[in-house]
């Protein structure tokens, strides 16, 4: 990459798009090289980077993708989020690929917000949106020095890619947006993610491993390092699942603060592929309530293994580590396996969390969703497909109240869990709704027959 001078676009007034998109062809066919977008403002449409391109925005540049679904029907994707199909910057099986700043690209959620839901916290989303970048299937990914604002979907997803490398990426979307996820890294190999700055209404830095249009899962997370980054979600900073039909294997996140957050940290199996060897090592977090609209609330460390599909078993998690967490939260920290598959093999050392009591009580009750109830709310039932679905009861499917009340550590079918040096302040007097123990275990028969707290 980069044996040529850069390519130099100066901005106009109209549609780039075509302009653009032969500047990074004709580098692609000369061998590979760089297209530098100069300061100013760049409107485009969908963009395709080829083998050994760097699509690089100067500082100043600013690339403004249209504000219109229509617009990426030449920049279409193979899997499917939230009905979005499209992209802004696309790239597939590519190799030696690079997406740099300092410049910004722009990508105009604001005008994919159809509505707004006081009562859950959210925006109600336009049905169609555009995630902002999709790499699939490329190998030797660099994305650096960018700053992304206000995607109206997932922001950076990146499919099936190997020897991938994220770094010093700036994401600042709307906090009540839905789905937009600042970094999916989906069934990626080989992958380092270091001093980004990323704060988001939905998943902050996510793992996952989605289906393809088979029903089967795209490939596997191998070999991933998330470290020094800062991240705000509403939903879960820094996250595996739910997508999980193939494996995570051998997965750090380390020296990474979560600050103005719902979820600090979790793992949530759902789909078959198991998550094995997981390590969170020196996080520092800040967990607060927040209304039904977003999954869980205000927990330091959640784990949940559930069967989305009952006659699809979700995956075990195995050989989990938590160490050096220290912060504060208005939740508990929650363990919980519903499915026969379980959760075996956890550390937890060296915590030191302070567990407030939240404004909103949300934090008083465990979140199992997504749910089966989840994937496809009936007609005559309030809710929004893949969020939230009220029962007859009119409560929100998925939440539980936490036996006795909420304690700081709450577990339930899990297996085999170590706990060292682990300090939780709680006040004094315990607040109503709360257990006046601090750690609880819930222990099941396997029929369901007898039940009990240790």
């Amino acid at each position: 990459m980069n044996r040529f001078p850069p390519l130099l676009i100066e901005p106009m007034q109209e549609d780039e798009t075509a302009r653009i998109q032969a500047a990074i062809d004709q580098v692609a066919a000369r061998g590979g090289g760089c297209v530098e977008l100069a300061e100013g403002i760049h409107n485009t449409r969908g963009l395709r980077l080829q083998s050994g391109v760097e699509l690089h925005l100067a500082m100043g540049a600013i690339l403004r993708p249209a504000a219109d679904y229509g617009a990426y029907a030449q920049t279409s994707v193979s899997v499917v989020a939230e009905k979005s199909n499209r992209a802004m910057i696309v790239a597939g099986n590519a190799t030696d690929i690079a997406l740099t700043g300092p410049g910004r690209i722009e990508a105009g959620g604001e005008h994919f917000i159809a509505g707004s839901d006081e009562a859950m916290g959210t925006f109600v989303p336009a049905e169609y949106r555009p995630r902002v970048v999709v790499f699939e299937s490329c190998r030797g990914v660099r994305i650096e020095r960018l700053e992304i604002v206000d995607s109206p979907m997932w922001t950076l997803h990146l499919v099936n890619c190997d020897d991938v490398y994220v770094g010093g990426v700036k994401i600042l979307n709307n906090r009540r947006m839905p789905n937009t996820d600042g970094l999916v890294l989906d069934a990626c190999r080989h992958t380092v993610v270091e001093d980004c700055d990323i704060a988001t209404a939905d998943d902050g830095i996510c793992l996952k491993t989605s289906a393809g249009p088979d029903r089967q899962a795209i490939g596997e997370c191998e070999n991933v390092l998330v470290r020094r980054c800062l991240v705000a979600s509403n939903s879960c900073a820094l996250k595996i699942g739910t997508e999980s039909y193939g494996d995570f294997t051998g997965v750090v996140f380390e020296d990474c603060r979560v600050h103005d957050s719902n979820r600090g940290l979790g793992l949530f199996s759902r789909d078959g592929g198991h998550m094995t060897d997981i390590r969170f090592s020196r996080i520092e977090v800040d967990c607060h309530e927040t209304l039904d609209g977003f999954w869980g609330s205000g927990e330091a460390l959640t784990v949940t293994v559930v069967d989305r599909i009952p006659t699809r078993r979700a995956g075990a998690v195995r050989n989990l580590v938590v160490e050096d967490l220290r912060g504060q939260m208005d939740g508990a920290i929650a363990l919980v396996s519903t499915s026969a598959a379980k959760i075996h093999g956890v550390r937890l050392s060296r915590l030191r969390l302070r567990q407030r009591k939240g404004p909103l009580g949300t934090g008083l009750r465990y979140d199992l969703r997504p749910t089966n109830a989840d994937i496809a709310p009936s007609a005559d039932a309030a809710g929004r497909a893949n969020a939230w679905t009220k029962g007859a009861d009119g409560r929100v499917v998925g939440l539980i109240d936490y036996p006795g009340g909420m304690p700081a550590l709450f577990t339930a079918g899990i297996e085999e869990i170590t706990i060292e040096e682990a300090h939780f302040e709680r006040p004094q007097p315990i607040p109503e709704g709360w257990n006046v123990e601090s750690v609880v275990h819930k222990v099941t028969e396997p029929d369901g027959s007898r039940e009990w707290e240790i």
